[in-house]
């Protein structure tokens, strides 16, 4: 056998045995990425028993839901307890408190993105929405209507945002320590409603 000959067979058996290596190598990183994920959903199954809700009896409005939720904009949005509100003229979760009108002028208007639609229903009766796609969960309503009126404006974490951190931002952040765990089958804590599943 010539030496070229010799050359060629140890060259054809490195390309067959780096070939062997990078298949292993591949099999080992696809076993360690499957591996990884089990374990990842084995502990989100486990997380996902319950989610984070913000208490509303013991929100302050402090503004920190906005500004330290890992989402931008945040998770929690502003919603209305249709059954508690007067149905205002003069609203103060919709009116600046230095309003010049009445009337839903932006000037005159407390949220800072427009996200609560003033609908007129009949004298004096009006009708206000929250637009969540553009509300940032500021409390800015929130507070005024609890300060000028009868707080049937709240917040509320909103699970088809929220990604449900094993520690959540915002509740390290709340000043009134108003976030807790609550059921995945009841994630919503409505107004003068307490949950007893909390954890």
């Amino acid at each position: 056998m010539s030496t070229n000959q010799k050359q060629n067979d140890v060259s054809a058996t490195d390309r067959v045995s780096r070939r062997q290596w990078m298949q292993d190598a591949l099999r080992a990183i696809a076993a360690g990425v499957i591996g990884a994920a089990t374990g990842l959903m084995a502990t989100r199954s486990k997380a996902s028993t319950h989610v984070w809700q913000l208490d509303p009896t013991k929100c302050t409005q402090c503004g920190r839901c906005e500004t330290a939720c890992v989402l931008k904009p945040s998770a929690v949005r502003a919603v209305h307890a249709y059954d508690m509100c007067g149905y205002c003229k003069l609203c103060g979760g919709y009116h600046h408190p230095q309003a010049k009108r009445i009337d839903s002028a932006a000037e005159n208007q407390l949220c800072p993105t427009g996200a609560i639609q003033r609908t007129f229903i009949e004298n004096p009766f009006y009708e206000y929405t929250i637009i969540e796609e553009r509300c940032i969960g500021c409390a800015v309503c929130v507070k005024g209507c609890s300060q000028f009126g009868n707080g049937s404006l709240f917040l509320q974490v909103r699970h088809d945002r929220c990604v449900n951190c094993n520690e959540c931002a915002i509740a390290v952040a709340c000043p009134a320590d108003a976030f807790l765990r609550v059921p995945t089958e009841h994630p919503y804590l409505l107004k003068g409603q307490r949950n007893e599943d909390t954890v």
